[in-house]
This record gives structure tokens, sequence and C-alpha cells, in this order.
């Protein structure tokens, strides 16, 4: 798990004032972090282009071009003279070097984008965007500095942006490179070291970037135990039997020791599967808005009365009995649209779909503000999972989940883990990384993928 920031320049002040590191040391390490990168990966490469801007973002890469003179052919092209009083200082040492800039761009084994950095705070003028898409034509490997040019700090694209294969980002991650926007731009992402160990460099913060590696799975470690002990969900099955059905599958294949469907209809289930018409007494979690429809909403209301752990999806999000349940520590799963309409419903915002996924943060924000219990799973590109105060993103996931019934697959992993006793935050993340690290793991055409292959990747990690 790694820590995030919404804007570092505080942080690079406090390195100033309490650390005697001055903006040159920070900016020779950068550009040192990028050089080690580059002849650590790409030694058979020969050209390099790299793209300065006329601020520090350009000033990184005018210090690259200095620290990779000789070993590869340099070719420094200046967007626009430099202004920024480093920007202005290291283009003084590559002159007295002899390193000459070049007029007009020529297409180079590398390109390093170096044009905007995290700063930007305005839309691209026509020559930037021409730039850019001039930059992006090239068949070379591409890596940005700090971030993507073209993408501002709330990670945002107005025009158009750089398509990195690597961004190495300064200091620390930025909430800016882990909004849905950006995942299409900023390729691999890499912590350059800015001459203190990044737990100095860091402080305190409420973001956090969470990797493969902290997924706890429900492993069985006790030896004396029975089919009760791993919990019983319910699953409340409406109209759209299929996506109820499906979350109960994959809670069952997650370890759940018991999982029962709630329906006043006969289904065709697997006999591993059991049914009910009513919650079963020894209910330990509840699962219910999936393909819900139109249930019966005083029945709904009844259910979401026990004080048992829930998760809440889809159908649900539009319906003002999920109101009564916002006090309490219950799993909310919305898509975006679900979402904007939760938003409506709780009297926070009326705003539509590319309003929300402009601002995910804000919202998300603004959602758990008013009701701090609560766990909010905002489904997306980088999943956000957020729980008072604090965000987690899943950046794990990919287009191979864009499919109906992934995020039933989703709501059965995190019930059963509610089943099975983990606390709701924990049923989440570890849920969620389950969910993306499956989907990764599949190994057909990434347009094939159905909830049962799903279920039975989450069986093998």
């Amino acid at each position: 798990m790694q820590k995030i920031f919404d804007e570092l320049n505080s942080l690079d002040k406090r390195c100033y004032e309490e650390f005697a590191l001055t903006e040159d040391i920070l900016m020779e390490h950068a550009a040192n972090a990028m050089s080690l990168h580059i002849q650590e990966n790409y030694q058979d490469k020969k050209t390099i282009l790299i793209v300065c801007g006329s601020g520090n973002n350009g000033a990184d890469g005018i210090a690259l071009a200095r620290l990779l003179y000789k070993k590869y052919k340099i070719n420094l092209y200046l967007s626009s003279q430099p202004k920024s009083k480093m920007a202005i200082l290291q283009y003084k040492r590559v002159q007295l070097l002899g390193i000459n800039t070049i007029d007009t761009l020529e297409e180079s084994d590398i390109v390093i984008d170096c044009i905007f950095g995290s700063g930007l705070n305005r839309a691209l003028d026509k020559k930037s965007i021409e730039l850019i898409e001039q930059l992006n034509s090239f068949d070379s490997v591409k890596i940005s500095c700090d971030i993507p040019s073209g993408i501002n700090g709330k990670g945002q694209v107005e025009d158009n942006a750089f398509f990195a294969d690597t961004t190495i980002t300064m200091g620390a991650l930025k909430t800016s490179l882990y909004t849905d926007v950006s995942k299409d731009y900023v390729g691999n992402v890499i912590v350059a070291n800015l001459g203190l160990p990044r737990e100095i460099y860091e402080v305190d913060t409420n973001k956090y970037l969470l990797e493969e590696k902290d997924i706890v799975l429900p492993f069985r470690n006790k030896k004396n135990t029975h089919k009760g002990s791993y919990g019983h969900l319910n699953v409340v099955v409406g109209c759209k039997k299929g996506a109820g059905i499906i979350a109960a599958k994959a809670a069952f294949g997650f370890g759940a020791g018991l999982v029962s469907v709630v329906s006043h209809e006969d289904l065709d289930l697997p006999y591993h599967i059991m049914q009910s018409h009513f919650l079963s007494e020894n209910c330990s979690a509840i699962a219910i808005g999936m393909g819900l429809g139109k249930y019966e909403l005083n029945e709904v209301k009844e259910i979401l009365s026990k004080d048992i752990p829930t998760i809440i999806d889809a159908d649900l999000f539009y319906e003002d009995v999920i109101l009564d349940v916002l006090h309490k520590d219950v799993v909310l799963t919305p898509h975006p649209k679900e979402f904007c309409a939760l938003l409506k419903l709780c009297d926070i915002v009326d705003i539509n779909i590319d309003t929300l996924q402009a601002n995910r943060f804000l919202y998300v924000e603004m959602f758990t503000n008013k009701y701090p219990n609560v766990i909010l799973l905002l489904k997306g590109a980088n999943v956000i999972i957020a729980n008072d105060k604090t965000m987690y993103i899943n950046p794990l996931g990919s287009s191979i989940l864009s499919k109906g019934g992934s995020g039933d697959v989703l709501s059965g992993l995190i019930a059963s883990l509610l089943a099975q006793r983990y606390k709701p935050l924990d049923a989440a993340i570890h849920a969620s990384l389950a969910h993306t690290l499956a989907a990764s793991k599949y190994k057909k055409n990434d347009y094939s993928l159905i909830p049962s292959d799903l279920v039975e990747e989450v069986k093998k990690l």
C-alpha cells in the first residue's frame, strides 16, 4: 500500500525548510532517476528526443539531456523558451556543455515528455495540442516526466494528452495519476526519489494506492471447524434472477460456508446453493440489490432493518429505502450512473455521469463526509473504496471486466467475506483486489470473459 497526495508543493517546501535541500538538489535527483531508468532498461536504444516546456517540468528534461549526453544521441527540443528560474539555469548548463537544441521534431527510439507537469491548470493552446498529437504518432518508447502532458492537477484531460508507456513521477504518487481518465495515458508509474527516502519525504495522507501484495485471502487456518464457521450468506434474488445467482456462486467459491438465495419463485440452482423464501435464522451477511428490479419495497425495508452485515448494489440506489441504512456500516457498490442517482437521492448534488467522472474523488468525499459509517466502493477503471475521511484506490482493473455480470461477481465476493466476519471495509478492499487480480490472470481473449470464468480465476488466487 502506497501513499497518494493531492499536491506535492508543500512536501517540496518542507524539504527546503526542514532538511536544507534546495530546489536544484531535488531537480538533480529527479533527472538522475529518469536517467537511471533509461540506462537500465533501454541500453539497446540509440536516439532520445527530449521535449521540454518553459517551466520546471521542462527544466527536469533539460537536466536529463545533460546526464544522458554522450551515452545516447540526444535531440533536445524546446517547445517554448525557458522561463522559470530553474529552466533558465538548466538551459545555461547544457549550452556550456555544447548540447544543441533542434528546431524540427525527429522521430527517435525514445521520446521523453517534459512539456507540462502536474501543475497544469489551463486548457492547452493549439500549438501544444498539435505538438502532443505529433509525439503520440511516433512509433517510439514514450516516457513522461511527472505526469503526461495534457493531464491537469485534477487528473482531467480537456483536449489531448501524451500517451506514456511509463510515467516517472516526482517524489510521491499524485491523485491526478489515478483518475479514470488518466488510466489510458500514464502507463506504468514509477516514483523518483528526490534526495530523501520516501518515508521521510512523505507525510500523513488520507489516500492510499492498493497493491497486489495487500490482499488477504480467506484461507482456512483452523482445523476444528464446520460449515457454519464460515458464515451463512443470504442473497436476495429479484426479477433479473441471473444477477443474484451469479453473486451467490461467486460467494460460495470465495469461502462462504453456506449460501442461500432468498426468492419467492422456484429457481434452478446449483445443488450447493440453497433457497429460502425468507432470511435464514443463522444469516451472517446479506447481499441485496443486484438484479432486484421492482421487488416489494416493504419486504426490502424489513430485510435492511436487520442488524446484519450488508452489501447493497444496483437497483436499490434509485430507491428511497436505502436512506434508512446510511447511518450503518453497510457496503455500497455503485457504478457511476448509480452513484449519480444516489447523490441526488441523498440530496448532496444533482450531476450527470460526465461531471462525476471528471471529479470522482470530490464527489466520493462529499458522500462519505455526510455518511461516514458507510463503506463506498465506486466502480470504474480505477476503483475507489472510501470510508469516512480515507480513500483506497485499486488500480489493478482492466477492460476485461467491462462485461455484464462482473459487478455481480464482485458483490458476491464482498458478501462472502462479510459472511466470514471480515470487517466491512476490509471485505470491500480484499474482495476488490481479488476481483481485479482474477481478471488479470484470465488467459483467453480479453473480450471473452464471462462471470463463471471470473469465479474460476478467483479460486486459483
